[in-house]
């Protein structure tokens, strides 16, 4: 995947972010689909939805552990949740006309921002023993 981008005339001081950015984006559409075929198979129990939903969540795991090669675990899954927390949010409220109250909006934000902070600042120096 790297050469690829290296193709692409991406400099290499990007490759790391890029990757990790289409990582989090490719788990996320994963786990976006998947949630909506078990919520179809849910309300149907068609094997079709379950089939697909078994299918996507395999490969999901596969894109994950591929990905873990190249981008941080935490912030790869912390990027992944952010996207589906918003995407599933956004989808329900379209699908389904779930609406949430600007308070409930503020808390996602304040969520979302805590799991920014506890992910991605730094941890000082490790304490030695």
């Amino acid at each position: 995947m790297t050469d690829a981008l290296r193709g692409l005339g991406v400099p290499g001081s990007w490759q790391f972010y890029l990757l990790s950015l289409a990582a989090m984006l490719g788990l996320a559409g994963l786990d976006f689909v998947g949630a909506i075929f078990a919520k179809e198979w849910a309300e149907g129990r068609h094997v079709a939805w379950f089939l697909a939903g078994l299918f996507t969540f395999g490969l999901l795991f596969a894109v994950y552990a591929l990905s873990l090669k190249v981008a941080e675990l935490s912030a790869v899954t912390f990027g992944w949740v952010v996207f589906l927390q918003v995407g599933l949010l956004l989808y329900e409220r379209q699908r389904y006309h779930v609406e949430l109250p600007p308070a409930k909006w503020a808390a996602v934000v304040a969520i979302l921002a805590l799991q920014a902070y506890l992910i991605l600042a730094p941890n000082g120096e490790p304490s030695g023993n």
